[in-house]
């Protein structure tokens, strides 16, 4: 069941969104309402301190399941460590039921995101009584604590969003905040309630929130451009396949009888029963409106989106905010190295690496792509060595010897590489020096590429090929550094709906890659079957005198030899003591 909390506030380790990055111990360690909410706190410092708590859980992707990215239980990654028994791994094998799914480090946001939608409660539903002075920069004579409802309204919705992005419809509780002894026993709401409500209150606050760019103390602040951001993309979802004329009753059933009691029978909760074309013009109109804000640019670096801070970097519209360091390095970075520590936890694919072009834009495999397989990283999309790291490439002033027995894959019986690969994006600048270099480790949610990207996909689904379509991925991969060549930046022109769909689907791909987009992505489409259940390939060096062998290879047989994605897998499951103690509670089919 959904928690039962005191109405007692407990206040610790709050985040503060400052230009410093620091993590300071708010005093106050049990408060009432009352108290943090003081009519008589004409600067609102308690409050506000209230609602960091708020920011603080919102959930931060890096490596969140099992030391992984959520993509290793994707076509782009899989766990280096992949005993059947991690979560991680029974997420990317389907070998989990809804009484197992999310305990330990597993990917069960539902507890997480209810006490999320509850904080807000309590904030928004006490600042009023806060007399703050202070006013928005952008709407002179208005209180800044209606900026902070706001962005406590629009933290909720986000919360909502994950939900339906996983489950389908969930209990909406509106402004309700729930205590010992009341009655939490809700049932789900369709989907498309789901979907009206988070857009209703993006709509209702983006007038009435900052406005980028923000003033350095506002660094890190729900804005605008956020809230139209969150608006894009459930849009994006909601006209996907998975939900927009949903069949996924029917084809779990027949894919998986399931455990769980209480399986839901109405398609109106896992998605709109009815598909409606429209839905599409819907996204891409959304994702227009942000376009339009001209708020946002692409970062002429591609590495420099997750490194650089406002107002140097207009490409991140929202993110977690999280301490500078070298955690990304520590977890994901070549192992080999005694002067800085790392572990390789996530192993990208070769299928990811397949999946970038040649530098020209040209897919490898096209037979005048100029693709040579004895030098398969040469002359290849800038983005594959920024997100995965090959044979050779400059690391910690060292060229990696990722062949069998170097110094990155010793074969000694320690943690390695499983792939032949390892994990690049997020990392700070450690090319030329013999240690890691601390950088911002904030946790990208919302980017202006991603924007791009939605248009794209919902405008060519709706309307087919158009040059504003193009337009958008020529921008994006402009940036990317791949060559204009006649202009088309290695593009094909097509009329065929089918054929660029491929490409902006693959665009997004290597684009937003280890963001926790593709995990979704390919449900939302509905090509998982085909991405998940085939072997997840790697490459294996072999370098002898005077002679290198390239040998690709199936990774992780015996644990993945059980992947067969099926129906069920498509949302996850309610977790079984929301659903075995409510009885107005249903799950999701399969479970």
């Amino acid at each position: 069941m959904m928690k039962n909390y005191k109405i007692i506030i407990f206040l610790s380790a709050v985040t503060l969104i400052t230009a410093c990055k620091k993590y300071n111990t708010f005093p106050l360690s049990q408060q009432t309402v009352d108290r943090v909410f003081d009519a008589r706190d004409s600067l609102g410092a308690n409050a506000n301190k209230f609602l960091l708590t708020v920011y603080s859980q919102v959930i931060n992707g890096q490596n969140r399941i099992d030391n992984n990215y959520l993509d290793a239980a994707t076509d782009d990654a899989v766990p280096t460590a992949a005993a059947i028994s991690e979560p991680l791994t029974q997420i990317a094998t389907g070998t989990y039921t809804s009484f197992t799914f999310g305990f330990g480090s597993g990917d069960n946001v539902w507890s997480a995101c209810y006490a999320g939608i509850r904080s807000a409660n309590v904030f928004i539903n006490n600042i009023d009584v806060v007399p703050v002075q202070a006013t928005m920069p952008n709407i002179p004579n208005l209180s800044m604590k209606y900026a902070w409802k706001n962005e406590a309204r629009f933290l909720r919705a986000y919360f909502y969003f994950q939900l339906i992005e996983r489950y389908g419809g969930v209990p909406l509780i509106g402004d309700k905040v729930f205590n010992v002894g009341d009655n939490v026993k809700l049932p789900r709401n369709t989907f498309e309630q789901c979907v009206n409500y988070i857009v209703g209150e993006c709509d209702a606050i983006k007038d009435t929130l900052l406005t980028a760019p923000l003033a350095t103390s506002n660094y890190g602040r729900v804005t605008k451009g956020a809230a139209l951001a969150l608006k894009a993309r459930v849009l994006l979802y909601a006209a996907s396949p998975l939900f927009n004329g949903t069949t996924l009753i029917t084809e779990a059933k027949a894919g998986n009888t399931g455990i769980g009691p209480r399986v839901v029978t109405d398609p109106n909760i896992v998605g709109y029963q009815v598909a409606d074309q429209n839905r599409w013009k819907l996204a891409a109109d959304a994702a227009n409106d942000v376009i339009a804000l001209k708020a946002y640019s692409l970062n002429p670096v591609f590495p420099d989106i997750f490194l650089d801070y406002p107002p140097s970097n207009n490409e991140v519209i929202f993110a977690k905010i999280v301490d500078a360091g070298t955690n990304v390095e520590n977890k994901n970075g070549p192992i080999g190295f005694p002067a800085a520590n790392s572990n390789g936890y996530t192993s990208p694919t070769q299928d990811l690496v397949d999946a970038f072009p040649m530098l020209s834009g040209i897919d490898i495999h096209a037979a005048n792509s100029g693709f040579k397989p004895d030098s398969p990283y040469a002359h290849r999309d800038p983005r594959l060595q920024q997100t995965v790291f090959v044979n050779e490439q400059v690391w910690l002033n060292t060229p990696l010897q990722l062949f069998q027995g170097g110094q990155s894959i010793p074969n000694s019986g320690v943690p390695q590489t499983v792939t032949g690969y390892y994990s690049h994006k997020f990392m700070g600048e450690s090319e030329r020096v013999n240690n890691y270099v601390s950088h911002n480790e904030d946790w990208t949610i919302f980017r202006y590429a991603e924007i791009l990207l939605n248009y794209a996909e919902a405008k060519n689904e709706f309307s087919g090929p158009s040059p504003d379509v193009y337009q958008k991925l020529f921008e994006v991969r402009k940036r990317a550094g791949i060559s204009q060549g006649n202009g088309t930046y290695g593009l094909t022109i097509t009329a065929d709906k089918a054929v660029l769909r491929g490409i902006i689907q693959n665009e997004r791909r290597i684009e937003m890659a280890f963001e926790e987009q593709r995990f979704f992505d390919i449900r939302r489409w509905k090509i998982a079957p085909t991405q998940m259940n085939p072997y997840k390939h790697g490459v294996q060096i072999v370098k002898s005198v005077g002679e290198t062998t390239i040998n690709y290879i199936n990774v992780l047989p015996d644990v993945y030899k059980q992947n067969t994605f099926t129906p069920n897998q498509y949302l996850q499951p309610i977790p079984y003591n929301e659903v075995i103690g409510n009885l107005q509670m249903q799950q999701n089919p399969g479970w």
